[in-house]
């Protein structure tokens, strides 16, 4: 989901970078004037980027970017001598004045990191409990006992049958416990 939030003191700057972007086919969510008004929005999406000049009417851009979830980036909108001695990471900052072509490629660029942040997150293989471990040990224990399995070969039944039927390998061990001990 590509959610945009533009956070700019004056709404008239606001509103101009809105239509700018919608002019160029990125929707955005919310125009706001101060950093309460954007983290409001910010805390009813999961993920997005928050555009915005370096200071609001109650807030500068560096607390804004405390508050706001991990899952928002921030591209900041400023001359350079509002942020050019300051090492505030995980920002993208363009410079005034502003280019259209920079601020839409950015945009696109920002929205391809987080793709790809999704993308790494959910191949990340999954942690297992300690309980969860035990139930996969006595599936295999049981396919081994009632199969004259090996425990490699229980485990890659168990694997094929996880994938056959879609579930989880837990769900899969849960379901050969509970047939076999019927």
């Amino acid at each position: 989901m590509e959610n945009v939030i533009v956070v700019f003191p004056k709404p008239e700057d606001g509103r101009k970078i809105k239509n700018l972007l919608v002019r160029n086919g990125i929707d955005v969510d919310a125009v706001c004037t101060s950093g309460s008004q954007a983290l409001e929005y910010v805390n009813t999406l999961n993920e997005g980027i928050v555009i915005c000049s370096y200071r609001f009417t109650d807030m500068y851009y560096t607390q804004l970017k405390e508050c706001m979830p991990p899952n928002f980036d921030m591209l900041l909108i400023a001359s350079q001598g509002h942020w050019m001695d300051s090492n505030d990471g995980g920002i993208i900052k363009i410079g005034m004045p502003v280019k259209v072509f920079d601020i839409i490629n950015t945009v696109h660029m920002m929205f391809e990191a987080q793709r790809r942040r999704r993308k790494q997150a959910r191949l990340k293989p999954r942690i297992r409990s300690e309980e969860e471990k035990q139930l996969i040990r006595q599936a295999k224990g049981v396919l081994m006992d009632r199969n004259n399995m090996t425990e490699d070969e229980a485990h890659k039944y168990m694997q094929k049958c996880s994938m056959e039927s879609g579930t989880a390998l837990v769900e899969t061990a849960h379901m050969i416990i509970c047939l076999y001990s019927e």
